[in-house]
């Protein structure tokens, strides 16, 4: 059941023929974990709270820099020097005070990252560098989780989705092992 408020929010949704009230009460039951809160979480993350995600996960150790605003645009000014989770959290919820925040300001480790994994539905990478992307890879992939894997460099983009239900390949079929450190620009 939807309040006249989220009737009113989500009203395209509802009209889009195949998602419906539908697609829309999946998406607010759901839930998902972006990677990094930089130039590739910042729009999924704002994409994902202004469609009404339930729960919305945000793990990032980083602060926000000025060289930071041109290209990651969940932050502002006002957010240079704080942690880059909290300035998210607070742009999300001014977007839409409905959706779970949660936030890990944290580095993603071996031994963090499958109790992390645990709690969402879905996870997006934006991560910038080889060695989170496989790890980030690696548990999606054993914790059976579809894997939303973003990676962006001067005007190339690439976005894979990896999904282990719809036995899809993984990323390591794909990538077998990380290239050599300073062979390939992240």
């Amino acid at each position: 059941m939807f309040t006249d408020r989220e009737k009113e929010r989500y009203e395209r949704h509802f009209s889009l023929s195949g998602f419906g009230m539908e697609g829309q009460t999946a998406l607010r039951n759901g839930s998902a974990l972006c990677v990094g809160a930089g130039g590739l979480g910042s729009p999924a993350a704002l994409y994902l709270a202004a469609a009404g995600i339930g729960r919305l996960g945000i793990v990032d150790d980083d602060t926000v820099d000025l060289s930071n605003l041109q290209r990651q645009i969940l932050h502002d000014e006002r957010s240079i020097g704080t942690p880059k989770v909290q300035s998210a959290s607070q742009r999300l919820t001014n977007l839409n005070s409905d959706v779970s925040l949660e936030i890990y300001r944290e580095r993603l480790e071996k031994d963090n990252i499958m109790a992390l994994f645990r709690r969402y539905d879905l996870i997006l990478d934006g991560s910038d560098n080889f060695t989170t992307r496989f790890l980030v890879a690696d548990a999606a992939w054993l914790l059976g989780k579809p894997l939303v894997a973003g990676a962006i460099h001067q005007f190339e983009g690439q976005l894979t989705v990896f999904d282990p239900a719809l036995h899809s390949p993984c990323y390591r079929c794909l990538l077998p092992e990380p290239p050599a450190p300073g062979t390939v620009p992240t």
